[in-house]
């Protein structure tokens, strides 16, 4: 074929141009796309009926607010992710929330484990009706331990911002102050953060959805970067 193209070409030079200006026009294949930030997180889609997906912008402006008052170059969008999938091992965070039943399966918890036991990091933040059922389920993770409360001098809330008092109070449930508890892995580091009764996400929602005061969304904000940054920079030991 090479041949008879070559031989075309010298009987007709005049088909140089066309033929360089058809190689011009094709398409160039696109190298494959490269993730620019270092790190992204995910929301956690469980089973169960609950709305894994409420609060479906609050992530988005968490993380506009992290890419400003931090260094962290975490990605400006959370991907969502299941629990029984290997795409949980690429997360350093995952956020679960909702108001209803959550369910996970044997296989499910014991994935959850392992990611959790291996470096990775559970935010659960009950969004009002949560907090049975996730109990319950997490019970299947880590059978051997309750959660505990965390004291108000732990890292978490002081890391970036400080919180001299624990968890801000955002949204009014129960009249219940607000309670942050832990999950540990083996080695003692906070695994699992559950921010109960004071239910984050809805301060990090745009002011129209919830109508939070700017100084209760700013706490909310702060806090849930705090959440984060700890997430990232944790040692290895607690």
């Amino acid at each position: 074929m090479l041949r008879l193209v070559t031989r075309s070409l010298r009987r007709r030079p005049a088909l140089w141009p066309v033929l360089l200006l058809a190689a011009l026009l094709l398409p160039i294949p696109e190298a494959p796309a490269q993730d620019a930030y270092t790190f992204r997180i995910a929301r956690l889609k469980y089973g169960g009926g609950g709305d894994w997906y409420s609060d479906e912008t609050s992530l988005r402006h968490l993380l506009a607010f992290v890419r400003e008052h931090t260094l962290l170059d975490v990605a400006p969008e959370e991907d969502v992710v299941e629990p029984g999938s290997d795409k949980l091992f690429t997360y350093p965070y995952v956020y679960l929330t909702g108001h209803g039943n959550v369910r996970f399966t044997d296989a499910e918890a014991e994935r959850l484990r392992r990611y959790l036991e291996g470096g990775g990091f559970l935010h659960i933040d009950d969004n009002y009706g949560l907090d049975e059922h996730i109990r319950r389920e997490m019970k299947k993770v880590f059978p051997e331990q309750e959660f505990v409360e965390l004291p108000f001098s732990h890292p978490i809330y002081h890391i970036h911002f400080d919180f001299p008092n624990g968890l801000p109070k955002i949204h009014e449930h129960d009249g219940k102050p607000p309670q942050g508890f832990g999950l540990f892995d083996r080695n003692g580091r906070l695994a699992v953060f559950y921010t109960y009764e004071t239910d984050l996400g809805d301060g990090w929602e745009p002011p129209s959805v919830h109508d939070n005061p700017p100084e209760k969304r700013r706490a909310a904000l702060q806090m849930g970067t705090n959440i984060l940054v700890y997430a990232m920079t944790r040692p290895m030991v607690p």
